[in-house]
């Protein structure tokens, strides 16, 4: 069994107050939050899924399993009336057990309005497995100080080309197997459209909902436009952007929006979009760019949901039409930028301009090829192997 970067973090929460897990269906929360009652709540926790009638119907009657020190709710955010539920549950039981809750989508998007459970909870995100948590490689990191990279190793290098052609999701890349992904994506695409958003969204068109989910991993890594999709499928705007909201709520896919200052001319233009299981993306220079976008994500994530700093990720564009993949912000003030390519063949003139401009501390160009770690005008170029052992 994998253990998952977040472990220690939700346990060490859970001692005070609920933890929420969210994440893309089939990412492991489940399997996480059940390791975490196996191996520190042995025989003394209770797995409870709204999908399962029985749990239903004991959670509706308010009845909860006796005896245990832990409870998982999994999917609970199917029920109406579920923020009122637990927030009634933990401040009755508090004292008597801790309270894990798990769901494959934004765990804030339900019922705005009702009671708040403000001060009772602590969110995390989980994300696809990344090349550290495979490596296991022990990190150091604080914002605005430079990266710290592990050795470029075979090892790396390895699971670096695994992660890229199977993606991130466990079950799939333990597997490793080509028919296997092929099916995966199918049978995945399928649940997400006709269980979980049939479940909880009231969307009618679910023919056109599933050419949407066909058409949006072309769009990877270019200027997202919600005209163009409204055009194909012959549809309100209104409408699509309710759709790839929906779909965004439901961690399919994630969009980078460009970053704002009065330093630079920046266009406040569309933003672009990346999918949360880049292995499902055809083109090999938008998978790439989709790997290096999601590890980031994840970093950025993980520096809010577990340190509390507000980091973000944009990318760079400005009215000259110079653009730069990425740019990593923590109190919205530049940390570090990059640019994903294939090869060195260069730095981008780009790259150079707005690290001078933004007065970036850190510019990196990422590369796909291997055993690449240079310097030249102050840019970084380094493989991307070694580059993402840096992240979470």
């Amino acid at each position: 069994m994998l253990k998952r970067y977040l472990e220690e973090r939700i346990l060490s929460d859970l001692q005070d107050k609920m933890v929420f897990i969210s994440g893309p269906r089939q990412v492991g929360k489940t399997t996480l939050s059940k390791q975490i009652g196996n191996e520190f709540f042995p025989a003394k926790f209770q797995y409870l899924n709204w999908d399962n009638r029985q749990d239903r119907k004991n959670i509706i009657g308010g009845l909860l399993p006796g005896g245990n020190d832990l409870l998982i709710f999994d999917e609970i955010h199917k029920y109406r009336n579920w923020k009122n539920y637990l927030k009634g549950e933990y401040d009755k039981y508090k004292d008597k057990f801790k309270i894990l809750v798990t769901g494959s989508a934004r765990l804030d998007i339900y019922k705005k309005g009702e009671d708040s459970l403000l001060g009772r909870y602590h969110s995390y995100r989980l994300h696809p497995l990344s090349l550290n948590e495979l490596s296991k490689q022990e990190i150091s990191f604080k914002p605005f100080s430079e990266l710290i990279f592990a050795e470029d190793s075979v090892k790396n290098k390895g699971l670096f080309s695994n992660l890229l052609k199977f993606g991130g999701f466990p079950e799939i890349f333990l597997k490793q197997n080509e028919k296997e992904l092929r099916r995966w994506h199918n049978e995945r695409a399928d649940r997400l459209v006709k269980e979980d958003i049939r479940d909880t969204q009231n969307v009618r068109d679910i023919s056109s909902l599933q050419v949407l989910l066909e058409l949006l991993p072309q769009k990877v890594g270019s200027l997202f436009s919600l005209n163009s999709l409204r055009e194909d499928l012959g549809v309100t705007h209104k409408t699509i952007s309710r759709w790839v909201d929906i779909f965004e709520r439901f961690y399919y896919h994630f969009r980078v929006y460009p970053f704002q200052s009065k330093l630079i001319k920046s266009l406040r233009k569309e933003p672009k979009l990346y999918l949360w299981d880049w292995s499902e993306v055809n083109d090999e220079d938008a998978k790439f760019e989709n790997m290096v976008a999601s590890h980031l994500l994840k970093f950025c994530h993980f520096l809010f949901d577990a340190e509390g700093y507000k980091a973000q990720l944009y990318y760079l564009r400005d009215r000259a039409q110079r653009e730069v993949d990425f740019l990593v912000a923590v109190d919205d003030k530049p940390w570090f930028c990059l640019e994903a390519k294939n090869s060195f063949r260069g730095i981008p003139s780009s790259l150079i301009h707005f690290s001078k401009a933004l007065k970036i501390p850190f510019a990196y160009e990422v590369v796909k090829e291997d055993g690449v770690d240079l310097i030249k005008s102050n840019i970084r170029i380094i493989s991307a192997s070694k580059f993402l052992s840096a992240l979470v």
